[in-house]
Formats: C-alpha cells, structure tokens, sequence
C-alpha cells in the first residue's frame, strides 16, 4: 500500500500580513472598512472574479469607505476565508489564500506599514500560532 499525501495549492500559503499604524484608532477605522467590505461581498450576488467594471453598489460602498485603489476583480479577495483582528495600532490578517492584494492595498492606502511573511518559514513571529494548525 502506498500513502500519498498532497496539499492543494488554495490552501498552502499559510500567510500573515501585518499593517502598523501610526494609531490604534487608525487600525480601528481600517479593520471597521475591512468588515464592511466583507460583509458587502458576502451578501452580494455580483461576480467580480474577472470584473473590469464595478456594480454599482460596489462603487458607492468603495466612495463611501474611501478605498479608490482596488480594482473590481479584487474585491473577490474579501469573499476569502481571512482572519483579521486588531492589536493595539495594527491589523494582523492570516489566511491561506495567495490573493490578498485588496487587503496589501487597503492598509497601505490607510497608511500603514505592512509587513507580509509565511508563517511555514516564521512560527515564531508576530502574527499567528502554527502549533494548532494542521
């Protein structure tokens, strides 16, 4: 009997990205932006997969938050399953997925500075706990 094991690409990534802001107020108005996109995203029927052109719903969401720098197809990355949480004055997001442009742009656009690493090859950093993961 031979044992194969494999992961799936989609899942491999094991990523932490890390935005320092100048203030914890500023963490909490971008993770506030963060929710209200995800929440949007996930009550919405559109497709932005490979969207060159924004719903309207989704343009009056991004005027209204303030995030000009995505494009329509990225606004898939907050359909995603990604962890975020606030620390103190930074925004700490795990997840599995490759795709988290949207989010790089986001906390940059809301002036932080970000910090992205695999926690495969940094355990011990900042970020997530891999001793449970599987």
């Amino acid at each position: 009997m031979k044992t194969w094991i494999n992961y799936g690409s989609e899942h491999w990534a094991n990523l932490v990205m890390i935005g320092k802001f100048k203030d914890s107020e500023s963490a909490e108005k971008t993770k506030a932006i963060i929710d209200e996109i995800t929440e949007f995203m996930s009550s919405s029927d559109d497709d932005h997969r490979n969207a060159d052109r924004y719903s309207e719903a989704a343009l009056a969401l991004l005027m209204k938050v303030g995030f000009h720098s995505v494009s329509p197809a990225e606004l898939e990355n907050f359909r995603y399953d990604i962890r975020s949480q606030v620390k103190d004055d930074q925004i700490v997001i795990t997840t599995d997925e490759m795709e988290i442009s949207a989010f790089l742009k986001l906390m940059v656009d809301k002036g932080a500075r970000v910090e992205i690493f695999s926690a495969h090859d940094y355990p011990d950093s900042n970020g997530r706990d891999t001793t449970s993961q599987d």
